[in-house]
């Protein structure tokens, strides 16, 4: 409780030994990503290697300070090792800890991952009421002179264990809110709903055109439509419509503050904390069945050869005639029966045809599964599925790819030797050349290549024929996750750099402002081009992209969290349960292994298998067993047993189920069936991707699948800090 020495700060006799090899000494600047065990790795943001840095060099630095550090060289010949010489920021981010108070004492018990401290409270009365109660603390400073860091309490969240406490808790510690401020919701409620016959006049109108909506059975917004009619020519006129929310969020008011201040809405397992109030985002800006819906659309023609022939783009009305569920798409896709059945088997085959095409020129399909906690109404897990992506969520997939790509295409293509306007693109850049090197290293371990490539479109093509002859393999998931680690993030600038996983020069997001933030400003610029306005400030807009990107990493890791606490959550009756698995990930501490039938992965330490001494190696990501002789690699079947589920700190342990048939008394490798020298088959994989349309499944978005390389320890207790 707060008890436990501090790391030690510096100090005369090391700042000397640090002048002896100053001429070895690199600086640079990172972020500090902690361990439970105390001790962290550096990330520069470069592509770099992390640099480790033991606790004893940190300086007081915490998880997610930006700090300067000075990199000695490598430890043990494989990883760089550095000492913080100066913290330059401390994070803002809070961390989640229940309150104790102790006579005039108070602490909080940090439980996250990243936290091996308690933070000291100033104590006051008041805190008597909520001792034992799970909070939210900023860190303040930590005196060289104090065991612990001090900070004060945000937030009192709730009972430990609550499901809303704990997911209030999920959303905290990213710095996401989970409740509009009165004042905003008050603005929402004071819009009108009424559409003046003035408004429509001043738009096309679709209300007498077949529209429909596809959309998850639960979803309670539908943000975008489809339209389909037929041509005089012989051609299908096919219309995009969005919500048209800037018309009702107006820039500079309370609402749009709030909207750029979230720049997303947050997708937890139980609950979605949207980025506008219901009124907007559930009633005004949903397009419900047989209701005038104010739209921003994108129309185009195209042949029965799935070319676009002819564009449109503006605002329209529209009246939608039918609410779908993807599941209902699918029986009329795979019946040829149902309502609206022409439409929508149309509108499938010329998706189809649009998808084959994007493949052909060099879109890379992954295929990682997705998972999903199906809860009661308290919250409480019942079960763990995956998700199956059909021909129906394809359908609307490539049309909604098909807008985004035209509209960026309409701003950012250069015209008459003019420079392109100010625009917001999404975009994916090319892999760095040295990942994709180790790439090709790490498939070489499990006995697959790649041939060499001379293009960026080259290489996807073999990722693609890589993934193909993988799949169905045990490695097939290591793979894919290695294969996506090697990528760039997607993000958002207003400096157009083309969208590689897509294979799209130019691609943005258009078609959700109602979830995100960055399709308000497309919508907005759009609007104010098609008026023949003049280019707008890219810096502004510059800005603003690299918050929505920042948002949208920690709405990402805020949803991986509560899919994690509640798989724990799902497993802790099933303590002591044997189950088939594979390796997912490897560290020189332990291997991470998924059930095969649920993708719940868990630790397998490596102090706690006691029939060999398994050594790590780096480069291959792999273990072998120093008198066995056996290897582990990703992808390798195990038996597992449960030993531990702490929901604290939303880890799963396992026990490793030896099979003795990996021993091999002459110590060398026992080998395993999958291991093959396979190359690149000829063939294409266009299969599907399984995430939902709004990850832009086969793009080469960042998955939500774990790096195999992890980087941060895991402990069942907080260790004692050393001098």
């Amino acid at each position: 409780m707060g008890k436990n020495k501090k790391p030690e700060r510096g100090s005369q006799g090391k700042s000397q030994r640090r002048e002896k090899r100053k001429e070895s000494v690199v600086e640079i600047c990172g972020k500090v990503m902690m361990t439970r065990e105390g001790y962290a790795f550096i990330s520069s943001g470069n592509g770099e290697d992390d640099i480790f840095v033991p606790a004893r060099k940190l300086r007081g630095a915490l998880h997610g300070d930006t700090v300067r550090v000075a990199v000695f060289g490598k430890r043990g010949g494989q990883r760089k090792e550095g000492e913080v010489i100066e913290i330059t920021e401390r994070s803002k981010r809070p961390h989640i800890g229940v309150l104790q108070v102790t006579g005039h004492q108070a602490w909080v018990i940090t439980e996250g991952k990243n936290m091996p401290y308690d933070i000291r409270i100033p104590f006051d009365e008041s805190l008597d009421e909520h001792n034992g109660k799970k909070v939210a603390a900023i860190v303040d400073d930590w005196s060289r002179h104090s065991d612990e860091p001090s900070g004060h309490i945000i937030d009192i969240l709730g009972k430990p264990g609550d499901n809303n406490t704990e997911m209030h808790a999920i959303l905290t510690e990213f710095g996401l809110p989970y409740q509009f401020d009165p004042q905003v919701e008050k603005d929402a409620e004071k819009i009108p709903e009424e559409i003046t016959a003035e408004e429509i006049k001043r738009r096309r109108d679709f209300r007498k055109i077949t529209t429909f909506t596809i959309d998850p059975a639960d979803a309670k917004d539908f943000d975008d439509a489809l339209s389909l009619k037929k041509l005089e020519n012989g051609n299908w006129e096919v219309g995009v419509h969005i919500a048209d929310v800037t018309h009702y969020v107006v820039p500079g008011t309370a609402l749009d503050k709030e909207a750029l201040d979230r720049a997303t809405s947050v997708y937890l397992v139980d609950r979605t904390v949207p980025m506008l109030p219901e009124k907007l985002s559930n009633r005004l800006c949903s397009l419900r069945p047989r209701e005038e819906k104010l739209c921003f659309s994108a129309v185009f023609e195209i042949n029965e050869k799935g070319h676009v022939l002819n564009r449109w783009f503006g605002r329209t009305v529209i009246n939608s005639d039918y609410r779908f569920s993807y599941e209902e798409a699918q029986e009329i896709i795979e019946t040829e029966k149902g309502p609206l059945k022409n439409e929508v088997l149309k509108l499938h085959e010329l998706a189809t045809i649009l998808r084959q095409e994007r493949f052909r020129k060099g879109a890379i399909s992954f295929e990682r599964p997705e998972m999903k906690v199906m809860v009661d109404k308290e919250g409480k897990p019942l079960n763990v599925v995956q998700k199956i992506s059909k021909e129906s969520n394809w359908l609307i997939e490539e049309f909604m790819l098909l807008a985004n790509r035209e509209v960026a295409a309409l701003v950012g293509v250069a015209r008459s030797g003019k420079r392109p306007k100010t625009f917001v693109y999404r975009i994916h850049e090319e892999p760095n050349i040295d990942k994709i090197e180790a790439f090709r290293t790490f498939i070489a371990h499990l006995g697959y290549n790649m041939r060499p490539t001379k293009s960026p479109r080259e290489l996807s093509g073999e990722i693609n024929n890589l993934l193909a002859v993988a799949k169905g393999r045990p490695e097939e998931g290591a793979i894919e996750i290695m294969a996506l680690r090697s990528m760039a993030r997607a993000r958002y600038s207003v400096e157009n750099m083309g969208h590689y996983g897509l294979a799209f020069d130019y691609y943005t997001h258009f078609t959700s402002p109602i979830r995100r933030y960055p399709d308000m400003m497309v919508h907005r610029m759009l609007a104010h081009y098609l008026d023949n306005g003049k280019s707008m400030d890219a810096k502004f807009y510059e800005e603003r992209c690299k918050h929505s990107s920042e948002r949208e990493q920690l709405a990402t890791e805020a949803e991986r969290a509560s899919i994690k606490y509640k798989m724990v959550e799902f497993m802790q009756d099933k303590v002591g349960n044997i189950y088939d698995g594979n390796i997912s990930g490897i560290t020189e501490w332990g291997m991470f292994v998924e059930i095969a039938e649920t993708k719940i992965e868990g630790l397998v330490s490596l102090r706690d298998i006691k029939e060999d001494y398994l050594e790590f190696d780096e480069e291959s990501f792999s273990l072998r067993g120093k008198k066995s002789g056996h290897k582990f690699v990703l992808g390798f079947p195990v038996k597992v047993k449960v030993t531990r589920a702490n929901l604290e700190q939303k880890q799963l342990d396992y026990a490793l189920i030896w099979d003795d048939s990996w021993n091999n008394p002459d110590g060398r490798s026992s080998g395993r069936s999958s291991e093959r020298s396979s190359g690149s088959s000829s063939g294409r994989s266009s299969g599907s991707s399984s995430r939902s349309r709004s990850s832009e499944s086969s793009s080469g978005e960042r998955s939500s699948g774990k790096s195999s390389g992890r980087s941060s320890g895991r402990s069942s207790g907080r260790t004692r800090r050393t001098k």
